[in-house]
C-alpha cells in the first residue's frame, strides 16, 4: 500500500537538464575515474586542484559515448589547455 502524499498532491518529477546517460558498467574510463577520484582524495576534496584529471574524465565519457558529446567549455573549461575556467 502506498504512503499518501501531503494534501493528496501527486509530486512531479522532471528530468535531469542534460538528460540521462550510460554507467559505465564495462570500466571503459575505469582508470580516468580512478585518477580523478584519487585527486580529490588527496586534495581534501577541492575539485579545482583536480580540474585536469575531471576533464580527462569527462573526455574519455564523450569518446566512448557514455555522454552527449559537449564542449569544454560548457562544461566549465576555458579552451586553453588546463585552464582554469574564464570568469563571469
Amino acid at each position: 500500500m502506498g504512503m499518501p502524499t501531503a494534501g493528496g498532491k501527486k509530486f512531479q518529477q522532471t528530468p535531469p537538464e542534460k538528460g540521462s546517460f550510460p554507467l559505465d558498467h564495462d570500466g571503459e574510463c575505469k582508470p580516468q575515474k580512478a585518477a580523478y577520484m584519487d585527486c580529490l582524495a588527496q586534495n581534501g576534496n577541492n575539485s579545482r586542484v583536480c580540474r585536469e584529471a575531471s576533464k580527462v574524465y569527462l573526455e574519455c565519457r564523450m569518446a566512448k559515448q557514455l555522454m552527449s558529446k559537449e564542449e569544454m567549455r560548457k562544461l566549465g573549461f576555458s579552451s586553453a589547455e588546463g585552464a582554469a575556467p574564464a570568469k563571469k
